[in-house]
């Protein structure tokens, strides 16, 4: 298993020296809601832990549980310590942060970009895995506009590398090429040993995209049309683990109401034991005030959905790409921390089924866009092969997940 130990150093801030061994931060953790949080990551500013434990510039830090255990934390790209927190319901949890040398943790949240595959970025966490598509795949003209993902059981272990380099192996590509000509059975069986879209036994790729928002892509609309994002342009990750993955992507201009100077923006962030991602979305020369909507691709017309506007969540539970069942079923869903003005399903006509892959429509949760500003949802998935079992599960997921989202644990410290 990936190890990674936490090292950094901090800017020496003003008369700041060696801090005491004693010295510590106590930071108190509560939880507002009748609903008890397991492992929900907390946020610390790192500049408050520099100047409340006079650090040194080569000083590293421990995080503390109330038994005086060392928990797995990491410092963010933004400068946070983010570790994860157990607080009963309506209760309260203490930690402490204090000068220490850190143990090694195990990577669960992390990434890569994969040029050799069109440049996509994956990532994953204990329980699942996502993909966004990049320029590569564009400039073939496929129209992959949503997210993709990667469903995960019997492991908590980082699997994406291993399936792209078994997907991609250069040797077994060429010998499958080679059989094609001479022994087209054992070139399929060759293909099916390598694919990431066959279960070995730790997951698989069984979700269909297309020209869709996929698992839950944004976009602005004008009236009732969807605005469809294309592949990314550029790609920067800014945190790889152990807790947290963080990748920021930019888009080539839309063309918006005329305007074809519109660029989009998105940060989307996976933590350790989340089946939902957060993604903020921004909009730069964008001049009035839009809709923008999050979606979950239908591939049934009257398929098991939920769309909750006032709940603030919505949930499809996907039939994957055999829909013989033999690859279970795919729940997909999105939770918005702010009021969404409406939720629905919105059905294809025949001409738009044909235009979108065969999809038959999408369930939407609309919002508003204001110019400058930031939308920030959160979307994800998970497997009924691994540990939620039914629609029902994951739908009380989502629901909580709202909820948690719009009363978000108190830090103090």
């Amino acid at each position: 298993m990936k190890k990674i130990l936490i090292l950094f150093a901090v800017a020496l801030i003003g008369f700041a020296s060696c801090a005491d061994s004693k010295q510590s931060i106590t930071i108190t953790v509560t939880n507002p809601l009748a609903l008890e949080r397991v492992g929900e990551m907390v946020e610390v500013p790192m500049s408050d832990v520099v100047a409340k434990l006079k650090l040194a510039d080569t000083a590293q830090i421990v995080v503390l549980d109330v038994d005086g255990q060392q928990m797995p934390y990491q410092v963010t790209y933004d400068e946070k310590v983010v570790f994860p927190a157990t607080v009963e319901a309506n209760g309260t949890t203490v930690y402490t942060i204090q000068p220490g040398t850190p143990a090694p943790f195990d990577v669960v949240a992390c990434g890569k970009y994969y040029p050799e595959r069109l440049d996509d970025v994956a990532w994953e966490n204990d329980l699942g895995g996502f993909r966004a598509y990049g320029p590569a795949l564009q400039a073939r003209g496929e129209r992959g506009f949503g997210y993709d993902l990667f469903t995960k059981y019997n492991t908590t272990e980082p699997i994406l590398e291993s399936l792209y380099a078994e997907e991609l192996n250069p040797e077994k590509r060429a010998k499958i090429a080679e059989l094609k000509k001479t022994d087209p059975k054992a070139a399929s069986e060759l293909q099916k040993a390598i694919s990431y879209h066959i279960d070995h036994g730790y997951g698989m790729d069984c979700y269909a995209v297309g020209p869709t928002l996929g698992a839950g892509v944004a976009a602005l609309m004008a009236g009732d049309t969807i605005i469809y994002p294309y592949c990314y342009r550029t790609q920067e990750i800014l945190d790889n683990g152990p807790l947290r993955f963080t990748v920021k992507l930019e888009f080539n201009p839309l063309v918006v109401r005329g305007d074809s100077n519109v660029v989009e923006t998105r940060v989307i962030s996976l933590d350790a034991g989340s089946y939902l991602n957060k993604t903020i979305v921004s909009y730069t020369n964008l001049k009035e005030a839009m809709p923008v909507t999050t979606g979950l691709v239908l591939r049934e017309p009257d398929g098991a959905t939920v769309a909750d506007a006032a709940n603030g969540y919505i949930t499809y539970v996907d039939p994957t790409t055999d829909r013989s069942g033999a690859n279970g079923k795919i729940f997909v869903g999105a939770a918005f921390p702010a009021q969404v003005k409406e939720a629905k399903v919105v059905l294809l006509s025949e001409k738009e089924k044909k235009e979108r892959g065969g999809a038959d429509g999408h369930v939407l949760a609309i919002s508003e866009y204001e110019p400058g500003s930031e939308y920030t949802y959160y979307w994800g998935s998970a497997w009924d092969k691994a540990a939620i079992k039914t629609p029902d599960a994951w739908n009380k997921y989502m629901a909580e997940y709202a909820q948690k989202l719009r009363t978000p644990l108190t830090v103090a410290y």
